[in-house]
């Protein structure tokens, strides 16, 4: 049996308190919890893989909900990873942009090796014609 087949594959935002320590199991910055609260309820779509009732896995997309999509917070806790479900969670939110509007701008940014995850579906860099950048706060 396949791990996928042993998942509970969710299209819904995850608790605060299991998004805050699944960004933090998996390597990723840390995000507040007033910020958490704020933001979850205004993803425009999220992925969430449970295994067992425990989070593992998951995925959003945010934006304006028609002329920008931005695909973040993909995140495997390390215990899963090496086992597909970086794709897993790609392939429902893949998905999910295949019904947002035809000239929308759908961006990422990639971290070390999953580039590599992102260009299976599609995803190019962008430099040298654009260049990546974010507010140092």
């Amino acid at each position: 049996m396949e791990i996928r087949d042993k998942l509970d594959i969710r299209h819904e935002i995850p608790l605060v308190s299991q998004y805050l320590e699944l960004r933090s199991a998996a390597g990723l910055s840390e995000m507040s919890a007033e910020g958490a609260e704020i933001g979850l309820p205004r993803s425009s779509f999220a992925v969430t893989l449970y295994e067992n009732e425990t989070l593992i896995g998951m995925g959003r997309v945010i934006g304006d909900g028609g002329c920008f999509f931005q695909v973040t917070d993909i995140a495997v806790r390390p215990s899963h990873q090496g086992r597909g479900l970086g794709k897993t969670i790609l392939q429902e939110i893949m998905s999910f942009l295949a019904t947002v509007p035809d000239k929308a701008y759908v961006s990422l940014i990639a971290d070390g090796e999953a580039a590599k995850l992102y260009a299976q579906y599609g995803f190019e860099p962008v430099m040298p014609r654009s260049q990546g950048m974010f507010l140092r706060r």
